[in-house]
């Protein structure tokens, strides 16, 4: 792996993205890492934080095609996947694609469907395919879900399915600017001029090798160790569900992805330790009643009580 171009690679896309949203580098590589994993990202923050601007700003930076969705109760699972209307110039039926089959789709707060329309997504974000009236259409190899949802409302909502939540990457959250970067955003252009301004920095090409070349990040057998001891301390510790086999699979390789962008070859338990609460919060069930922020709490508090494995760095 060649160390170098996935830090230049890592920098021009946050460098690019970070025009429009101010002093979140952070969540924006994580969002980087979701892409280049080919995982799906679920955003999840109070009204007025970024969280739809975030995603439009690193779909236009990225490239390839791009549909938005908006997600209301009467959105039907074929305004998603497509459907077959009958052309009477040719006189015959012919499939008209839905917004899914782009490479990036912004699913705008999906938690406003039915249960339903949320579950036509399912096929989609594992299989990365589309069923419809009995014929498979595969989908891109760049397909990407983006989606968000406002915690705080309950009213006209419908909480995502555990086997849905299960099938995101990461979990995250922007928060609140501080007060000085709020005050940088305050006089700025419109927000359609800033995302009209941004370019596109990576070829389809450059992500393709990218994607080939996290891979090859080397993870010795005590950091495999260590991250099968937090695997396995969420199934019998403080939660009633713990993490999956899927989860545990997502968590390796946000690990390589992370340790790449830190511009090496191999992962440390430093990277495990970064990544873990996004990859791995939403895939426990801490009980009911239980908050979103009380359950990441204890899931830190485990990854803090593990012991870190010492070892020499290659």
């Amino acid at each position: 792996m060649d160390a170098k171009r996935f830090v230049e690679y890592r920098n021009a896309v946050v460098g690019e993205v970070s025009k429009a949203i101010v002093g979140k580098d952070d969540v924006i590589e994580r969002v980087l890492s979701c892409y280049l994993c080919s995982g799906h990202v679920l955003l999840e923050d109070v009204p007025g934080t970024g969280k739809t601007m975030l995603l439009r700003a690193f779909a236009k930076t990225v490239g390839g095609s791009f549909s938005r969705v908006q997600f209301t109760p009467d959105l039907l699972p074929s305004d998603l996947t497509g459907i077959n209307f009958y052309n009477q110039k040719t006189g015959e039926f012919q499939f008209r694609k839905g917004p899914l089959f782009a490479d990036l789709v912004l699913a705008d707060e999906i938690n406003r469907a039915t249960p339903r329309t949320q579950s036509s997504l399912l096929e989609a974000m594992e299989e990365r395919q589309i069923s419809a009236d009995g014929t498979t259409y595969p989908l891109g190899e760049g397909f990407m879900v983006m989606a968000t949802q406002n915690p705080l409302e309950s009213y006209g909502t419908f909480p995502l399915p555990e086997a849905q939540v299960d099938r995101f990457f990461m979990r995250l959250s922007l928060g609140y600017m501080t007060r000085q970067q709020e005050l940088s955003v305050l006089s700025r252009r419109d927000t359609t001029d800033i995302i009209a301004n941004l370019k596109q920095v990576v070829s389809a090409e450059e992500t393709r090798e990218m994607r080939e070349a996290y891979r090859e990040v080397r993870v010795s057998d005590d950091v495999q160790g260590y991250l099968m001891d937090l695997v396995e301390k969420t199934r019998s510790e403080q939660f009633s569900a713990g993490v999956s086999t899927r989860g545990a699979i997502a968590l390796y390789k946000a690990m390589q992805a992370h340790a790449a962008m830190a511009g090496r070859e191999f992962a440390l338990p430093e990277d495990l330790r970064a990544v873990a609460v996004p990859v791995l919060a939403h895939r426990v069930t801490a009980g009911a009643g239980v908050k979103r922020a009380d359950a990441e709490a204890r899931l830190q508090m485990l990854v803090d009580q593990i012991p870190v494995p010492l070892e020499d760095r290659p």
